[in-house]
């Protein structure tokens, strides 16, 4: 399946998987500490499990960064 992430195509070895499935996947470090927008739409991790990725998808993996000066 072909998924659009973070602004590219890729092609997953996958059928279908789910939000936690692909975040392992892309080996995401610490993936408590990411938001997903999927299909433009920002996920609670509640439902990282039940979400499953669809052929054309778009993902986008956010990660908020603290500091300042």
């Amino acid at each position: 399946m072909n998924l659009i992430i973070n602004g590219k195509t890729e092609a997953i070895g996958f059928q279908e998987c789910s939000i936690k499935e692909l975040l392992s996947y892309k080996k995401v470090e610490m993936p408590e500490m990411v938001s997903v927008e999927y299909n433009g739409r920002f996920l609670k991790q509640d439902e990282y499990e039940t979400i499953k990725v669809k052929d054309g998808d778009s993902i986008e993996f956010l990660y908020f960064m603290g500091g300042g000066a």
